[in-house]
């Protein structure tokens, strides 16, 4: 078990969950305001997204990323700051022609998608290791080859920013691991098993112990389920010797039929945690643990 754990709290994430609840922020103000909620509440990190405040629609414009992390950053609760990468790599295939991007496209190359990270150097960015079939009844593609995460690696890694490796099955550790064999991630590794998302690995603890067995023997790891898995999940992670991850971009519920708020998300894991005989790390320590640079 993991006594000493890294809580980290998702707050909006990019998909179409405005509508489901009145908690998911959308502008950089609330998503600043969510990060910092869920710090007050005990959150070691923050792992953010934006939406465009008209459409409320994931965004990777660069000035809506500055203005929330300016905003973190200007409050005096502190949080490790996690940005997500994972924007600029989706192709949806014209229904008429498969071989053409059609409506909802939008791929871009590796140095556009951390156009963001190099403005912002937060402590964490995500890197996911991977390509996936995305969403339940769509065409929808998530792409992002080798090469491209050999790039994304090489400017990470020279900006001094620690790169998340999210992982959605297990053909995404090999990739991740030829990066870390190629010398393009900066040891110890850190990994984000992701669970329950179509059409990547399911949530369940077999699933979860057979990535967590895979993962290089030095790494810090953690790990999320969606929907109702979300806390099932975080025990698990903790049980197996990993940490969690929580919020909003995940599960919009604290209990049946109850919509969560990303703090009441973040203290209910927490009292989990307390109750499992384990700590939250503060941010502070978090960032001595994981070796990360505070900007």
């Amino acid at each position: 078990m993991n006594f000493e754990v890294i809580v980290t709290c998702a707050v909006t994430g990019a998909g179409e969950t405005v509508d489901k609840s009145p908690h998911v922020p959308v502008t950089p103000k609330e998503v600043a305001d969510a990060a910092i909620e869920a710090a007050k509440a005990g959150a070691s990190a923050a792992h953010v997204h934006v939406r465009d405040p008209e459409t409320g629609k994931g965004s990777r414009d660069v000035n809506l990323f500055k203005e929330a992390v300016d905003r973190i950053r200007d409050d005096k609760t502190d949080v490790v700051i996690n940005l997500t990468a994972g924007m600029g790599g989706d192709w949806v295939p014209d229904e008429n022609d498969f071989s053409m991007p059609g409506p909802g496209t939008d791929m871009i190359g590796p140095d556009e998608r951390l156009a963001h990270i190099e403005i912002c150097k937060p402590e964490i960015c995500s890197l996911d290791c991977g390509t996936l079939n995305f969403g339940v009844n769509d065409h929808s593609i998530y792409i992002s080859t080798l090469p491209i995460l050999r790039r994304m690696a090489e400017l990470t890694k020279s900006w001094g920013v620690k790169p998340e490796l999210e992982v959605f099955d297990l053909g995404h550790i090999r990739l991740a691991k030829q990066l870390i064999e190629e010398g393009l991630i900066k040891e110890p590794p850190m990994f984000q098993i992701c669970l329950g998302i179509p059409w990547g690995a399911d949530q369940s603890v077999d699933t979860m112990k057979a990535m967590k067995d895979h993962l290089p023997s030095n790494a810090t790891w953690s790990g999320f389920g969606i929907s109702r898995m979300q806390i099932p999940m975080a025990a698990a992670a903790v049980t197996m010797g990993g940490n969690v991850r929580v919020g909003l971009e995940d599960n919009l519920y604290l209990s049946k039929g109850v919509l969560a708020t990303n703090g009441q998300l973040v203290e209910k894991v927490i009292k989990i945690i307390t109750l499992m005989g384990g700590r939250v790390l503060t941010p502070d320590e978090t960032r001595k643990k994981l070796s990360l640079i505070k900007n």
